[in-house]
C-alpha cells in the first residue's frame, strides 16, 4: 500500500514497484488507509508518507500499532529526516525510513530488504519462557502472566533477540546491525527508545532486561 496525498508520486511508485513484480494500492489520505486495512485488504506492507492531510502518517502507525495491533512492516517516506522525526517514526512502528527525494531504486532496494527481514521464519524455535513471559516465536506474540502484550514488530525482534541469546551482551550497534542491518540513519538512541517501550510493557518483569553500562543490554540465563 501507497499511502501520499501526492498523485504524480502514488504513480511513480506504483508503476515502479508493479514492474518489479510487486501488486499495489494507493490511497491519498491515512484516513482513507486505516479503512482498507480494517475492511481486511491484504498487505504485506505500507509505505507511508508522514505530512498527510488529516491524520498525520506518524499517527496512522501509532494507530495501526497500538489500536489495531497490525503488525504489516511500514516505511516511512517523507521530506523530514531530522533525528526527532526519525526517533518518533521508530517509536511509532515503523521499520524503516527513506528520505524525500529518493530513488525508485533504493526505494525497491529498501522494500526487499524489509520484507526479507520481517518473513524471517523463526517457527523451529520453541516457545522461550523468562519467569511469567512467554515468547512464541511461531505466532510472534508476547505475553506477561497469561496477559497478551502488544509489541511493535521491531520491539518483538529486539526482545526475541536478547531472550534467545541469554547472557550475551549486545551493544546498541549489535542490535542495529541485526535488526536494522547497515542503516546508517538509525542511532543508538532509537535502540534505547525502544528498550524502554518494552521494559515498560513487561511490567513487572521490566527488570529482565540489563544494562551494563559501556557494553550494552542482556538478559541473564537462568543458569
Amino acid at each position: 500500500m501507497i499511502v501520499d496525498d501526492e498523485a504524480d508520486i502514488r504513480e511513480i511508485l506504483s508503476f515502479n514497484l508493479s514492474a518489479a513484480g510487486y501488486e499495489t494500492v494507493e490511497c491519498g489520505t491515512a484516513e482513507s488507509a486505516l479503512a482498507e486495512i480494517r475492511n481486511g485488504n491484504v498487505l504485506d506492507m505500507i509505505l507511508l508518507d508522514v505530512m498527510l492531510p488529516g491524520m498525520s502518517g506518524f499517527k496512522l502507525a501509532d494507530t495501526l500499532r497500538k489500536v489495531d495491533h497490525c503488525s504489516i512492516p511500514i516505511i516511512f517516506l517523507t521530506a523530514r529526516n531530522a533525528e526527532n522525526d526519525l526517533l518518533t517514526g521508530f517509536s511509532a512502528g515503523g521499520d524503516d525510513y527513506i528520505s524525500k527525494p529518493f530513488s525508485i531504486n533504493e526505494v525497491i532496494v529498501r522494500v526487499k530488504a524489509v520484507l526479507k527481514r520481517t518473513s524471517h521464519s523463526e517457527t523451529s524455535v520453541r516457545a522461550i519462557v523468562i519467569d511469567g513471559i512467554v515468547i512464541d516465536p511461531e505466532n510472534k506474540t508476547v505475553t506477561v502472566n497469561g496477559e497478551a502484550v502488544q509489541l511493535s514488530r521491531k520491539e518483538y525482534d529486539i526482545l526475541f533477540l536478547l531472550a534467545s541469546n541469554r547472557g550475551r551482551t549486545f551493544s546498541r550497534s549489535d542490535i542495529i546491525k541485526e535488526l536494522w542491518k547497515d542503516a546508517s540513519y538509525v542511532l543508538d538512541r532509537t535502540v534505547d527508545v525502544h528498550m524502554t517501550r518494552i521494559r515498560s510493557k513487561l511490567g513487572p518483569y521490566r527488570d529482565i532486561i540489563l544494562n551494563r553500562s559501556g557494553f550494552g543490554y542482556y538478559i541473564e540465563t537462568d543458569e
